[in-house]
């Protein structure tokens, strides 16, 4: 099984070289981790923008660009193509923000920023000094990035993807081939089989684990690594048990690899978008939320980052490795019911 993997670069390449691309490009996109930075268009004056100090026009333009700009139609047009964010103007003592709703964040963001310059303003107008002040600061390490929060999750989607298309696939193709039947008919125990099968999915699941975090903690990345960063290890060993199980009762009920690979797809795909692989699930309706809960993928990566970014040790992911495990048994006794030999 470790041999007709090698000989398949396209295997090597889809399973372990492919998901590692996704980490780069996912962690070089994300490794500001700094809100979007807005493009505002001003037409005309606007009091509250052109009074600002040195001061308070370099505070205000790390989150915003401000461009002057002479024709109102013109600057919407582009605001229409998302050359810009949204315009302002003044009409009277309003201030009159307009954007895309094609782009809802960055209209919130224009929102937000702008909201905050006219309170300012409007403090300074009454003449009184602010009563309260806002000091905001995050819970982490100023240092944490992130890569803390992208590697666990697209490490669940590589071994996902791998331990459930590459489990269901080799069953398929080896009952399609008669290897199965020539298996059932020699001194091979089937224990044998199975325990080949799940070592070569362990071992390619720790290669991609080994993998990640050596691209991820390189100094462009900037992954740290908790002090219980090594309960990684036994979390995958379940994940992978758990969702190999999955690909096997792919395997079990499908007779041809397009059917195998489709219904693998077809499971894969939605599972990693709704356990949190590739954004968090905070915002999302309950609904969701709760189908995402009876998904081992989503146990995966809560578990990972838990060990990886936010210092979790044994006892907060027993529960989540014994869950796990029990999803694995019970997909496998499945399974069984509906497991064949032959195509017949």
């Amino acid at each position: 099984m470790i041999l007709s993997v090698l000989r398949d670069k396209g295997t090597i390449f889809f399973l372990m070289v492919f998901p590692i691309l996704f980490l780069m490009l996912f962690g070089s996109l994300f490794k500001s981790g700094g809100t979007s930075h807005i493009k505002v268009a001003q037409v005309g004056e606007v009091q509250v923008l052109d009074s600002l100090t040195g001061a308070q026009r370099d505070q205000l333009s790390k989150a915003a660009t401000i461009t002057r700009v002479k024709s109102e139609s013109a600057a919407l047009e582009k605001v229409r193509e998302g050359d810009y964010d949204a315009v302002v103007e003044q009409d009277g003592d309003t201030v009159v923000l307009r954007y895309s709703v094609s782009d809802s964040v960055k209209g919130a963001s224009a929102r937000a920023t702008l909201n905050a310059v006219l309170e300012q303003a409007n403090l300074a107008a009454t003449g009184m000094p602010a009563k309260y002040t806002l000091k905001a600061s995050q819970v982490e390490d100023e240092s944490v990035k992130p890569i803390q929060y992208l590697t666990p999750g697209l490490l669940g989607f590589a071994i996902a993807t791998s331990a459930v298309f590459s489990t269901a696939l080799t069953l398929v193709t080896l009952r399609r081939k008669k290897i199965l039947q020539r298996m059932q008919l020699s001194p091979i125990r089937p224990w044998e089989v199975v325990a080949a099968r799940i070592s070569m999915t362990m071992l390619m699941a720790l290669t991609q684990t080994a993998l990640f975090l050596a691209v991820a903690t390189l100094p462009y990345f900037g992954l740290r690594l908790t002090g219980n960063w090594w309960l990684v290890v036994p979390l995958v060993v379940c994940g992978t048990l758990a969702l190999m199980s999955l690909g096997l009762l792919i395997g079990s009920v499908t007779n041809t690899e397009e059917s195998a690979g489709g219904l693998a797809q077809l499971l894969v795909l939605p599972m990693s978008l709704l356990s949190g692989s590739f954004f968090s699930l905070d915002s999302a309706p309950e609904w969701v939320r709760a189908i995402s809960y009876v998904m081992p993928l989503h146990y995966l990566v809560e578990g990972g980052e838990s060990v990886l970014s936010r210092g979790g040790g044994v006892l907060d992911v027993l529960p989540t490795m014994g869950g796990m495990l029990a999803f694995a048994a019970v997909v496998t006794a499945l399974t069984l019911r509906f497991f064949k030999w032959n195509e017949g």
